[in-house]
């Protein structure tokens, strides 16, 4: 028996989408405040994914203001595959509202978008045996409408279709025409623990419909499973004719209630048929893998030399790329930033990470900050959430830490002045190591009580040993602290004058 390891795609990747074209799948995510926005990944064996693009990858797609809260622009994406056409549909909260673009390959490019004009969240498409399509939304509720998507136009008034068992939040709907149903699967309880999935099924739209007797359907609320806080999910079947859906979860770690760093994450789950229902479940850490083919895919590049023309798809930038102050073409074989807001808490500010994906890791760059300027290496949640190591480049290097309305130098250490290695291991066990010895490394110990991970952050010697100046705990860099719906990303930043990155290196311990 073939296993796999759950989660398929690790990291802050939620509200997944699925659509099936062949032999081939793909999958679009969430992405907030993050630019590009729309990942889109590609599997040939629903295991393994790889990010092949965005779907909205340029400013005339999407154009977040600066005013755009954290946790606020792209939500939940609905990806479909009709016609010949991948077509993908989503809601920029506090932007342009609900849109749609299109694209003959998900790799791109695709369309500029068209404007669909209804009200709420979580848009999905569904079309009929005569080609018409359905747009069913959460918006008080789960309601739908007839849409001709290459216009945006609605065919009609949105009508109330059914709205759950009775918990909070309905949302996330997917409708689907399968043999002589309609089947409407949607999440309920909230996205934390209480995030559960309930299915019910009619014969016509717009219903009525008629709930599965025993629903929610799926949940761990309420119990010590590992993964917790399951929810929207979305159905595929597999060209073997199994059923799978992919939904998102997280893996709280520490003392209760528990914290989770890398955000909601995209799970996948066997899918069995009974009395005509779909039932999904179970949600495991390792799985029995689906029984198509292993088509592994090289994974994301451990080191960026930043030897290329433009930046790999794994980069993100918060709110919106500024061609001005992220340039790969000023200094050959650096990624330059030029500083645009003094400080990361600032909504302007210029930083280009990654998601982190593993509970586990080490990130390390090496940076020249030129003379007056300030740059470094953080782990961000939010404008009011962060770590960061800085250099000033002539010779000082400080550890700081925002923490919602408290933020303040943990500590400070003269150096060599010059290019310097910054570096944070983030890791699960919370017992210090013995390298960190030095009276000035800030490590309060009653504030690491129940942590689920510890973050090390300092640099490097130039024979390579790790100087840890600060050890913090990382419950203070999790979703069950600071709210919102994101993970943490690792990557780095300026916040005065402009700082010269050589390489930056992202590896799981």
């Amino acid at each position: 028996m073939a296993l796999f390891d759950n989660p398929v795609i690790p990291g802050f990747s939620p509200d997944p989408s699925i659509c099936r074209a062949g032999d081939d799948y793909y999958v679009a995510t969430s992405s907030f405040e993050y630019v590009p926005g729309v990942p889109i990944r590609h599997s040939r064996d629903l295991v393994h994914w790889r990010l092949i693009g965005h779907a909205l990858d340029r400013p005339g797609q999407l154009e977040l203001a600066d005013t755009v809260p954290a946790s606020c622009g792209v939500y939940a994406p609905t990806l479909r595959y009709h016609d010949g056409r991948f077509w993908m549909i989503t809601t920029v909260v506090d932007g342009i509202g609900s849109l749609l673009v299109t694209a003959k390959d998900p790799a791109g490019p695709w369309s500029d978008p068209v404007p669909v004009g209804i009200p709420g969240i979580d848009p999905d498409l569904a079309w009929d045996e005569d080609g018409t399509c359905w747009c069913v939304f959460s918006d008080d509720g789960i309601r739908g409408v007839r849409l001709n998507p290459e216009t945006g136009e609605l065919l009609g008034e949105p009508v109330s279709l059914w709205s759950g068992s009775g918990l909070q939040y309905p949302e996330g709907p997917h409708l689907y025409r399968i043999g002589e149903w309609w089947y409407l699967l949607l999440s309920e309880g909230g996205t934390e623990r209480g995030h559960a999935m309930s299915v019910a099924r009619a014969r016509t739209l717009p219903g009525p419909f008629e709930p599965h007797p025993d629903n929610p359907v799926l949940s761990h609320r309420s119990t010590g499973h590992p993964v917790q806080n399951i929810g929207h999910g979305d159905l595929v079947r597999a060209h073997d004719d199994s059923w799978w859906m992919v939904l998102l979860g997280t893996r709280p770690r520490g003392d209760t209630p528990k914290f989770h760093g890398l955000g909601r994450e995209t799970f996948l789950a066997p899918v069995r048929w009974e009395d005509g229902w779909p039932l999904p479940g179970p949600v495991e850490l390792r799985a029995e893998a689906p029984a198509l083919e292993p088509h592994p895919w090289p994974g994301e590049p451990e080191r960026d030399d930043f030897d290329a023309e433009v930046l790999a798809p794994c980069w993100v930038a918060v709110r919106r790329w500024q061609p001005e102050t992220v340039r790969l073409d000023e200094r050959p074989g650096h990624l330059v930033l030029h500083a645009r807001a003094d400080s990361l808490d600032a909504t302007g500010a210029v930083f280009v990470g990654r998601r982190q994906r593993d509970p586990d890791c080490s990130a390390r760059t090496r940076v020249e900050v030129a003379p007056g300027g300030l740059g470094g290496l953080a782990v961000r949640i939010d404008e009011a959430h962060h770590y960061r190591v800085e250099t000033d480049g002539a010779g000082t290097v400080r550890i700081a830490a925002r923490i919602g309305p408290l933020g303040h130098t943990v500590a400070e250490r003269a150096v060599p002045p010059g290019p310097l290695t910054l570096r944070i291991d983030v890791t699960s066990s919370v017992v210090l190591p013995p390298s960190v010895t030095a009276p000035d490394a800030a490590v309060p110990p009653g504030l690491r009580v129940g942590a689920p991970d510890t973050l090390h952050l300092g640099y490097e010697t130039e024979d390579g040993a790790f100087e840890v100046l600060a050890a913090l705990d990382g419950r203070y860099l999790t979703t069950e602290v600071t709210g919102g719906f994101t993970g943490r990303v690792l990557g780095m930043y300026a916040t005065r004058g402009s700082a010269a990155f050589d390489w930056f290196g992202l590896r799981s311990a």
